[in-house]
């Protein structure tokens, strides 16, 4: 695939991926482009696991690495998308405390209840 249409479909997928609601980078940045035409391109196009699975896969490993502000926008856009519910991700955050440890999951709470508060505030706004 020419690198034009990886970065077209890489875009595409960015869209899906966090609900328009990441601002696609200009092209000419090598970091950008590559993850671009890499991750999104490539790997969350792949058809083996669901774009939920992958969610809930990456929600494990940035909860445990500690990224609050990522994590966030990852639930967010869980939510927006129909992939896990308000409830579901209230449950991950149980499996996240037990294997990634309570300062981990608790760092997000506030962040989960901010995003689902944020969510339902733009259905109704709708």
């Amino acid at each position: 695939m020419a690198s034009s249409e990886r970065r077209k479909k890489g875009l595409e997928m960015l869209q899906r991926v966090y609900a328009g609601d990441v601002v696609a980078p200009p092209e000419g940045n090598v970091f950008t482009d590559i993850m671009l035409e890499q991750v999104f391109a490539e790997v969350w196009s792949r058809d083996v696991l669901s774009i939920r699975d992958r969610r809930i896969l990456l929600l494990g490993i940035i909860a445990e690495k500690g990224e609050p502000m990522t994590f966030g926008i990852q639930v967010k856009a869980a939510l927006k998308n129909g992939e896990l519910t308000p409830a579901e991700v209230r449950e991950l955050l149980l499996m996240i405390a037990q294997y990634a440890g309570y300062p981990r999951a608790a760092a997000i709470v506030g962040i989960v209840e901010q995003k689902i508060a944020e969510v339902e505030a733009e259905k109704k706004a709708k």
